[in-house]
């Protein structure tokens, strides 16, 4: 395969990307582990805040597509901090899950020049470049991907949206594993483990990037059947 720019990931960031890219003319490739989760919500189906409402302003004002799919799936709509000032307001919306999901893949697969390709994202393909300023010193130029079944996507241009995939966790009490997300099945309500990116995760380690962990704090629920 091949591409102008391959998007690896499809959360909120993945989904703007390959959008943005494919609306300016590059032939794209949106990778993810599965095309059924692409749009996907977190457990607390919101989108905006204190925290990100500006941001989907800004996406907004940019022609993304984040914020046009929220108006056709949101069932809740409220200004936070109302009787505080303007810069600690924020816009947030509640979203339905199942709308929002279907309306995102619409789009996405509305644009041409956008394909979907399902696999794990495993390393990347480098080719090194010498400096000019000094002939020690070497740079690395991307040419693609190498996926989890050994298979090549070559591009120039590829954007990693790293989410909660990269060499990911979940953490329940003292109890701890390995995986990417827990996601639900729309049928029955039951869940699965999605497998964790560890692969992407040791590559950007080897290339001296700065690795952390962001700690999503899911609270508990309580069964309503219960």
């Amino acid at each position: 395969l091949k591409a102008d720019v391959v998007v690896i990931g499809g959360g909120h960031a993945g989904c703007e990307a390959a959008a943005a890219a494919a609306r300016s003319g590059a032939d794209t490739i949106l990778l993810t582990q599965r095309a059924d989760t692409i749009g996907e919500l977190s457990c607390n189906p919101s989108v905006g805040g204190i925290g990100k409402g500006h941001l989907v302003r800004e996406i907004d004002a940019l022609d993304g597509v984040i914020a046009k799919i929220t108006d056709k799936a949101g069932i809740h709509f409220k200004m936070l901090n109302e009787r505080k000032g303007p810069a600690v307001r924020g816009p947030r919306a509640q979203v339905d899950r199942d709308i929002y999901k279907k309306e995102m893949f619409s789009v996405l697969t509305s644009y041409p020049n956008l394909r979907i390709v399902e696999a794990s994202a495993e390393d990347l393909l480098l080719e090194e470049e010498e400096d000019q300023q000094s002939q020690q010193q070497h740079s690395h130029k991307v040419r693609g991907l190498k996926t989890q079944s050994g298979e090549e996507i070559l591009s120039k241009t590829v954007v990693l949206t790293t989410g909660t995939f990269l060499r990911g966790r979940i953490f329940l009490g003292k109890e701890s594993w390995p995986a990417g997300r827990q996601v639900r099945n729309e049928d029955d309500g039951s869940t699965e483990l999605e497998p964790p990116s560890v692969g992407m995760a040791l590559t950007l380690e080897k290339l001296k990037f700065p690795l952390g962990r962001l700690k999503t704090g899911t609270p508990p629920r309580l069964s309503s059947k219960s």
